[in-house]
């Protein structure tokens, strides 16, 4: 039956005689069979006996079997089918529940997924599946290591802002390094449509009165400040409904910050936040209840309050003085002035970098316009002092920005404090700038002690942005993760470089059956390479593990390894798994092939393919690992 199905799919394409590399390849991809092309020209290649170049049916077969027919799926079907050439629905059904652990799963679900993968009409009507089926339902998206329900917005979306974890970006205008190159409103779209919900603008007196956003004391370029927001209305709400924070770094005169309310309100119209949800609040809003809302971050004159007392009157040439200590929101501007100094290569003595740096450290009054002002209502930015001042004085609408290196004093110095203030209020870190090269620190250090938004470089690729792309899988990558119980708890006693009281560890065991279809190295003429998966944890302090196969020589095609790894993890809310592929290198150190990462708690159980993602962050279908995970708690 099989042979007479298959028969009758490819009878057609080879009417006019042999077929070649090119065809072949359609052919397959006809057949519902993914493939790399450079694999499907090498296994054509070893099956194209007479080496014209062109292949007959029967080495087509051949090369079908070789590609879709793959032996550790062939030991699965037998053993469920008794060794039979159907799955009867019981069968089906007796490894959904026993191998994928899906417990809830009846005759009816069966007979879908026969109905939805069996491609032999004949046997589907029978209420069976051929090996034919069952291939394509292993190679599916419900085989896939990533959770359904992580796949769509299944938390509660109604906690304070405050409790979730919210995607952010850094001078989000970049896509190149910190110093040269250039700002580009691409930086705005690809941030938006990858999810992120927080991103930062850096406003800069233009010529003509219009403010532009650029990396002041830099030699980056410039975009107008209205473009950009034309642009993020544009996408805002392409990827996720919820809430995007703008978080301006404002430089620019009153009479341009004017410019820039003007701009905010007409191009965002309603979506605009620009009046208190309740009418005497103590908390912040939800992500649910802000559904679709622009929120602006920046300086705030006076209370809520007042606010609302002003709304709809003429604020034109309002403008009020604060006074601040210029070393904080500002840190990068004065980290980059110092940058500066470094790059000009006049500037040789080391006294001279020291006298420039006196001024940074002062008193500075600083003008905001009442027309911008007014438009911060839940995110309002605020100087960190220390977490005693903030237990005494912030307000629930106030957040900070800490740098990198401060954040990380804090942490190890006062750990459970940072953990207590963070419970409260929006806490953001961003990257120092002495990352002139736009590289990024490990965001878990912060997920870790409840931070809400980790400001990363997303044009940077890497460790950082693999580990926040796959954390903000989770929660159907809307850009808002709900914090576990232990960093929402204002009486919290969580301290991440401790071992947790009430410890709920999880043991989980993966079997690293196999690799399916596996970028070829770039050193390789053909589609080789010396393959090896590293296996690496990544949360609390304690559960950070890394493990790591033998090397399979020369086969990126389907290398099997076969081996069992199994990790014990404290704090399973917090972390995450990260397979990568390489290539082994003796001299260079190992290639980078792909990579995945996930949340553990997101992960399937049973068999599962783990799809794999370039440095770029692009996927590399239909190269994947096969593997077997277990996991009690």
């Amino acid at each position: 039956m099989e042979n007479k199905w298959f028969l009758s799919k490819i009878r057609d394409e080879f009417k006019g005689g042999k077929i070649n590399v090119e065809k072949t390849y359609r052919l397959l991809e006809k057949l519902d069979i993914p493939c790399n092309y450079i694999h499907v020209k090498s296994v054509f290649k070893d099956n194209d006996r007479l080496k014209q170049g062109r292949i007959t049916i029967e080495e087509f077969r051949s090369i079908y079997r070789i590609i879709a027919h793959r032996e550790e799926i062939i030991e699965i079907f037998n053993t469920y089918s008794g060794n039979q050439k159907f799955l009867f629905e019981k069968n089906l059904l007796q490894f959904l529940i026993q191998e994928q652990y899906a417990l809830d799963m009846t005759t009816n679900i069966a007979f879908e997924i026969i109905q939805k993968y069996e491609p032999i009409e004949e046997v589907k009507r029978a209420h069976q599946m051929s090996f034919e089926g069952f291939i394509r339902y292993m190679g599916s998206p419900e085989c896939q290591i990533l959770k359904t329900d992580c796949g769509k917005v299944y938390q509660d979306m109604n906690h304070p802002l405050n409790d979730y974890f919210i995607s952010s970006s850094h001078n989000t205008y970049l896509v190149s390094d910190q110093l040269l190159g250039p700002s580009d409103l691409w930086g705005y779209v690809s941030a938006l449509v990858k999810g992120c919900r927080c991103l930062e603008i850096d406003c800069w007196d233009g010529s003509r009165n219009e403010p532009v956003v650029y990396h002041g004391y830099t030699l980056t370029s410039k975009l107008l400040f209205k473009t950009v927001i034309q642009s993020i209305q544009k996408y805002a709400f392409i990827t996720s409904d919820y809430p995007v924070v703008l978080s301006l770094e404002n430089h620019c005169s009153p009479s341009q910050q004017e410019v820039m309310a003007d701009i905010l309100q007409s191009v965002f119209g309603d979506a605009l936040l620009s009046d208190m949800l309740d009418d005497f609040p103590d908390k912040l809003p939800s992500p649910k209840a802000l559904k679709f809302k622009i929120l602006v971050r920046n300086k705030k004159i006076g209370s809520l309050r007042e606010t609302r007392e002003r709304k709809g009157s003429d604020k034109h040439g309002q403008v009020e003085e604060y006074e601040e200590i210029d070393q904080d929101v500002d840190d990068e501007v004065k980290e980059s002035k110092a940058l500066a100094i470094l790059e000009d290569d006049s500037q040789k003595e080391p006294g001279a970098i020291i006298a420039a740096g006196l001024p940074l450290f002062r008193r500075r009054r600083v003008k905001v316009a009442m027309a911008l002002s007014d438009l911060v209502i839940y995110t309002k930015a605020e100087k960190f002092i220390s977490f005693q001042h903030s237990r005494l004085y912030q307000q629930f609408n106030e957040s900070n920005s800490i740098g990198e290196s401060e954040a990380r004093k804090l942490s190890k110095l006062k750990g459970h404090e940072f953990i207590l203030h963070t419970s409260k209020f929006i806490t953001r870190i961003y990257p120092k700038a002495t990352r002139a090269d736009s590289s990024n620190f490990n965001p878990q250090e912060f997920w870790n002690i409840g931070c809400q938004m980790v400001a990363l470089n997303f044009q940077t690729p890497g460790l950082p942005m693999d580990l926040q792309n796959g954390k903000f899988l989770d929660n159907g990558c809307s850009g808002y993760i709900l914090k576990p119980h232990f960093l929402r708890d204002i009486k919290t006693e969580f301290n991440p470089n401790e071992t947790p009281k009430d410890i709920d560890p999880v043991t989980l065991t993966i079997r690293l059956i196999s690799g399916i279809q596996l970028p070829p190295s770039n050193h390789s003429s053909s589609n080789k390479a010396d393959t090896v998966v590293v296996l690496e944890i990544f949360g609390v302090p304690n559960d950070h593990v890394k493990r790591q196969t033998r090397v399979i020589k020369r086969n990126a095609f389907c290398p099997r390894w076969n081996e069992t790894f199994t990790f014990i993890i404290q704090v399973p809310e917090l972390a995450l798994i990260r397979f990568v592929v390489e290539n082994q290198g003796l001299i260079t150190g190992n290639e980078f092939l792909g990579q995945y990462t996930l949340p553990v708690l997101c992960m399937n159980k049973g068999y599962r393919r783990v799809p794999l993602f370039s440095k770029m962050g692009e996927s590399l279908e239909p190269a994947a690992l096969f593997i077997y995970v277990w996991y009690v708690r």
